[in-house]
Parts: structure tokens; C-alpha cells; sequence
């Protein structure tokens, strides 16, 4: 059989074509707060430089104790919080709730619980996304790219 005239390839080697993009964002300041940074790293590798390709670069800070992540969020410009559960002494639950009361235009949280049946009270947290231990890196990016989605429509719209 012979093949065909013409080019194999629909493009050309070498040329990159541009990301698709909800809104206009390019980077988002993502927070990681736990007390145990195997954890921190794990999300961290969970989310990896960009959790989806049609949400932006995830420019993640780490936070391990509640004051630190309070300071961020009172500084602004954090789009999306990733919160464990289990963090100690300030549990990631009691730390969404306070941060939803407290923050004006409070961002979205991704809370990751100790179980599936504390899901009752991630709701009561706030929380708009929950997965749970043990950290499964993709239901983690899929969460967290929904969330960035969201925060990202948000902008767009906010500045249309």
C-alpha cells in the first residue's frame, strides 16, 4: 500500500498552538494550607504546574499554620484555597467556615477531609469542592480545575 501524497502531520513540528483559557487570567495564586508538609507535597504534585489545560498556571503557595494563611487572605489576591481537613491544631474545616464568615469575596475552597462520610461536614464548612483521603492526584486536579474555572469566570465577568 502506498501512502498518500502530502503531509502525515495536521502540524507542523515545532509549531505550538496557544492554550485555550476560560477567562483572560494567566497565573492563579493557589494556597495549600496543612500542618504536614508530606501533605503539602503530595497536593502540590497532585496540582502539578497546571491541573487542566483550559485553566491557568497554578502559582501555589504553601501555608502551614492558620495566622499565616489569615495574613494572605486579609493581604488579598488569592483565587483558590486547597485546605486539609486533618491539619492540626486549626482543622481545615473550622478554618473555611471562619474564612467564609470573615473574608469579604472569600475564594473558593477545595477541602480535603479525613473520610467520605465527613462530607456533611464539609458542607457546613462552606467548602464548595471535597475530596478526601487518601489524596487521589486526579479527582484533586479535576476539583481543583472546576474551582479555578469558576474563579476564573468570575473575573471575566467582573470585568466585562
Amino acid at each position: 500500500m502506498l501512502w498518500p501524497r502530502g503531509p502525515l502531520l495536521r502540524q507542523r513540528v515545532g509549531v505550538r498552538r496557544p492554550t485555550p483559557r476560560v477567562g483572560t487570567i494567566q497565573s492563579m495564586k493557589v494556597v495549600v494550607y496543612s500542618h504536614d508538609s508530606d501533605t503539602r507535597a503530595r497536593i502540590r504534585l497532585a496540582i502539578g504546574r497546571r491541573p487542566a489545560p483550559d485553566v491557568p498556571v497554578a502559582d501555589i503557595i504553601e501555608v502551614a499554620t492558620e495566622p499565616a494563611l489569615f495574613k494572605l487572605l486579609n493581604a488579598g489576591g488569592v483565587e483558590v484555597m486547597v485546605l486539609d481537613g486533618e491539619a492540626q491544631p486549626a482543622g481545615g474545616m473550622g478554618v473555611c467556615r471562619q474564612a467564609k464568615d470573615e473574608i469579604h469575596d472569600c475564594p473558593p475552597v477545595l477541602l480535603i477531609i479525613g473520610r467520605a462520610d465527613d462530607g456533611w461536614l464539609a458542607t457546613w464548612s462552606g467548602a464548595e469542592a471535597v475530596v478526601s483521603h487518601p489524596i487521589d492526584p486526579r479527582a484533586l486536579a479535576s476539583a481543583l480545575a472546576g474551582l479555578m474555572r469558576q474563579r476564573d469566570g468570575q473575573a471575566a465577568t467582573a470585568k466585562a
